[in-house]
C-alpha cells in the first residue's frame, strides 16, 4: 500500500471511529433525555390522579385509571408490593411511560404515550448518521488531499535521488521540494550528500586526468630510451611493458575525458553489418559473426570500434571461447562461453581498477568502463548479463 493511501486509509478509520462514537454517545443522551422527561410527565400526571383519587373524584386526567389491564406486571408487582414506579414499556404499535401507585382498590396507573418521542429520536439519528457521513467524507478528503501532497513531494524527492544515483549529482532536490516540515528535512540531507558525493568524483576525476597527465611526459622518454636499448629478449620485454604502460596511461587520459564529459560524437550514417566486420577485422581476434538483420545505423563509428573492441577484448581476455558476436538489428550482443560476469558487475555496472572476481582474470577494469563511457555519448544502451547457459553476455542497443 503507498503511503498516500495508507495516510488516507488511517484518517478514515479514525474518522470513522471518533464520528461513531460521539453519534453513540449523542443517541444515547438523547434518548435519557426523552425517557427522563417522559418519565417526569408520567410521575406527574400521577401525582394528580392520585390528589383526585383522594378527595374522592376517582382517577383524574387521560390516561390513568385503577387496574388497567393493559399495565405491564412488572410495574403491577411493583405497586402491589406498596412502592411506585415508572416504566417504559411497548404498548401496541408504540411504546408509553407507565406510573403507578397503591391505592385502596387497587393500583392506580397512568400511561403517557412516548411515541412522539420515539419518532423525535428517529429523526435525531437520521440527523446524526447524515452529519457523521458528511464529516467522515469532509474528514477523509482533507486527509487525501493532505497525504497527496506528501506523496508528491516525496515522489519528487525520490525522482530527483534516482536520477543522483543514475549520475545527475548536480540535482538539487531542494529546489523541488518546498515546506519546512520532515520533508523538506530529507530533501536538504540528500542535497547535503549529493553535493558531497560530487565533490568527491571532481576530485577523483581531477586525480585521475592529473595522474594520467604527469605520467604521459616521463613515459614518453621511456618509450624512446626502450627504442635505444640493444635488440635482445630483456630489451624486448621491457618494450612490451612499456606498451603497455603507455597503454594503461592513454586509457586513463581517455576515462577523464569521458568523465568530464568533453566528448562529442561525431555522426555518420553506416550500414552496422559492414561497420562490425570491419571491427572485427582490426581486432584481429577469433570471433564468430552472425548477422541476423543488417540496418543502417547513424552513429559515430570510431567510438562503435572502440566499445566493441573492449567487449571483444574483455570476452577473449577473462571468459573463454567460442566468442559471438550477434547483429539482430540495432541490437549487438557478445558472448563468450567463460565463467561470466561477477555479480558486483551486474548490480553497479563496470568500476574502474575492479574486476572483483579472480576466475575472470587479472585486469584495471577500464575496459568496460571505456566502453560504457562511449556507449553514453553515442547514445546507445550497453547492458551486461550472465547467459543462461553460461558465460558472459554484453548488449548493446543503438538509438
Amino acid at each position: 500500500m503507498t503511503l498516500r493511501r495508507q495516510i488516507a486509509t488511517a484518517v478514515a478509520a479514525i474518522s470513522v471511529l471518533v464520528a461513531v462514537a460521539v453519534g453513540l454517545l449523542v443517541h444515547r443522551a438523547m434518548i435519557r433525555q426523552h425517557v427522563d422527561q417522559a418519565r417526569t410527565a408520567s410521575l406527574t400526571a400521577l401525582d394528580s390522579a392520585l390528589a383526585g383519587y383522594g378527595r374522592g373524584d376517582g382517577p383524574a386526567g387521560p390516561g390513568s385509571a385503577v387496574d388497567d389491564p393493559a399495565l405491564p406486571d412488572r410495574l403491577r408487582a411493583l405497586a402491589a408490593g406498596g412502592h411506585r414506579g415508572t416504566l417504559l414499556a411497548a404498548d401496541g404499535p408504540g411504546e408509553s411511560m407507565w406510573a403507578a401507585a397503591p391505592v385502596r382498590d387497587g393500583v392506580l396507573s397512568v400511561r403517557v404515550d412516548f411515541t412522539q418521542d420515539r419518532r423525535a429520536i428517529a429523526d435525531l439519528d437520521r440527523i446524526i448518521l447524515i452529519t457523521v457521513v458528511a464529516a467522515v467524507f469532509t474528514t477523509v478528503l482533507a486527509g487525501v488531499l493532505v497525504a497527496d501532497r506528501i506523496s508528491r513531494r516525496l515522489r519528487t524527492a525520490a525522482t530527483a535521488a534516482r536520477g543522483i544515483a543514475a549520475g545527475g549529482t548536480d540535482t538539487r532536490i531542494g529546489e523541488l521540494v518546498d515546506g519546512r516540515d520532515e520533508v523538506a528535512d530529507l530533501a536538504a540531507a540528500v542535497d547535503l550528500m549529493s553535493r558531497t558525493l560530487h565533490r568527491r568524483l571532481e576530485d577523483e576525476q581531477r586525480f585521475t586526468a592529473d595522474v594520467a597527465h604527469e605520467l604521459r611526459t616521463p613515459l614518453t622518454g621511456l618509450v624512446t630510451a626502450a627504442e635505444l636499448l640493444p635488440p635482445g629478449r630483456p630489451t624486448q620485454l621491457v618494450r612490451n611493458r612499456v606498451q603497455a604502460l603507455r597503454g594503461l596511461v592513454e586509457d586513463l587520459l581517455e576515462v577523464s575525458r569521458l568523465d568530464a564529459d568533453a566528448e562529442a560524437p561525431d555522426l555518420c550514417a553506416v550500414p552496422l553489418e559492414r561497420a562490425v566486420r570491419r571491427t572485427v577485422t582490426l581486432t584481429a581476434l577469433d570471433v564468430d559473426v552472425e548477422i541476423t538483420t543488417d540496418q543502417e545505423v547513424r552513429t559515430d563509428l570510431r567510438r562503435l570500434d572502440r566499445i566493441l573492441g573492449n567487449l571483444l577484448l574483455n570476452a577473449h581476455r577473462h571468459g573463454a571461447g567460442p566468442v559471438l558476436l550477434r547483429v539482430d538489428g540495432r541490437r549487438i550482443t557478445v558472448r563468450d562461453h567463460g565463467p561470466g560476469f561477477p555479480d558486483d558487475l551486474l548490480r553497479h555496472g563496470p568500476q574502474r581498477f575492479r574486476t572483483n572476481a579472480p576466475e575472470r582474470g587479472r585486469g584495471h577494469g577500464l575496459g568496460l568502463t571505456i566502453a560504457t563511457g562511449h556507449a553514453r555519448v553515442i547514445g546507445a544502451a550497453l547492458t551486461f548479463a550472465n547467459h543462461p547457459d553460461g558465460g558472459a553476455l554484453a548488449t548493446l542497443t543503438l538509438p
